[in-house]
């Protein structure tokens, strides 16, 4: 018999091919799937995620990450000690007016220079490739607690899991946050602890969230509403608005948007408590809360965080339906509406 008759040949060119594969795995780098953010059909509950937040790959190896959500996210790896930006500079550096810097799809990352994407949303891709063994630390400049880890072996290491692993524990993370059992719990709970306050039932609660840790890194799930969408109440009262939310900044905003929505806009003042207080004397007064949102996580060996501005309130002196959105996160269906009786 022939070594190579048409019988033999080609299974021994299979054999030689797994045995290629088995020894040298990452010959042509190879191509990993993740994603970014998950959503429920009403837009309502974000997940700020990276799915799956933890990949082992080979060097020379790339990812490509595919947003889903409309929510904006970013991915950026930035270098040991880099100052982080605002979402809208990307690779940046202070100080503020500093030029954006953002990198095209497919840009490679060795840890010695910042590689990000700018803010994106549903239906967009971005790639990096991986050419030098490291733990490099992922990160959304959106969302402050939405982390992840990418491991990049040397080629004689073998990897861990696979790309299949990979879409399945996406899948669960994914379930697991969207579906959180707590949220039913905490709708009916948060209410319960806003309508506590001095305002009793003039008291609207402006979103919650739960943070998850991961062996990766940290996610997670954001509830982008006005827990209750409509208040009614009379002239003269207030009504006061507090985000329960641990990391999710909001707006509470009546009229025009301002440009800028970080800094409040419209004749505020500063309860003695540190509550910003407004006065709507009108249908077409602009009223613009700026961001309230709970301070930064406290770390040992740091200095201490202040005081976050997590409550907004309003004295309505006119009666009339007046409508207000959180300027941030008005595209998802967060609204509200405020009806002043007589």
């Amino acid at each position: 018999m022939k070594l190579f008759n048409s019988t033999v040949y080609p299974a021994f060119l299979r054999g030689m091919l797994a045995l290629a594969i088995l020894v040298f795995p990452s010959v042509v780098g190879a191509q990993w799937r993740a994603t970014v953010g998950a959503q429920s059909r009403d837009l309502g509950r974000q997940a700020l995620a990276f799915l799956p937040n933890e990949i082992w790959i080979h060097s020379g190896d790339d990812i490509t990450w595919t947003f889903e959500t409309d929510e904006i996210h970013s991915v950026t790896f930035l270098t040991a000690g880099q100052t982080r930006a605002p979402f809208t500079s990307g690779c940046a550096t202070f100080p503020p007016g500093t030029p954006p810097v953002f990198s095209p799809s497919g840009a490679s990352f060795d840890g010695s220079t910042c590689v990000s994407t700018p803010p994106m949303v549903k239906g967009q891709t971005f790639k990096v490739s991986f050419p030098t063994a490291g733990n490099y630390k992922l990160v959304c400049l959106v969302h402050e607690n939405m982390t992840g880890t990418v491991h990049v072996l040397p080629l004689s290491v073998a990897l861990p899991h696979s790309q299949n692993f990979y879409d399945l524990q996406a899948h669960d993370e994914r379930k697991d946050l969207l579906s959180d059992t707590d949220e039913g719990h905490g709708h009916h709970h948060e209410e319960a602890i806003s309508t506590r306050s001095e305002f009793g039932h003039n008291a609207v609660t402006v979103g919650i969230g739960e943070i998850v840790a991961t062996g990766g890194g940290h996610e997670s799930v954001s509830v982008m509403r006005f827990l209750r969408h409509e208040t009614v109440i009379h002239v003269g009262e207030t009504v006061e608005w507090t985000n329960n939310d641990p990391v999710t900044p909001h707006t509470i905003t009546f009229g025009v948007e301002p440009a800028n929505p970080i800094p409040p806009a419209g004749a505020i003042t500063v309860d003695a408590d540190g509550a910003r207080h407004a006065t709507i004397s009108s249908s077409s007064d602009n009223v613009h809360s700026g961001f309230i949102v709970a301070s930064a996580h406290e770390r040992i060996g740091f200095p201490t965080s202040p005081l976050g501005t997590t409550r907004f309130r309003i004295t309505f002196t006119k009666a009339g339906t007046y409508p207000y959105i959180c300027a941030l996160h008005d595209d998802l269906g967060m609204k509200g509406k405020i009806i002043v009786l007589p």
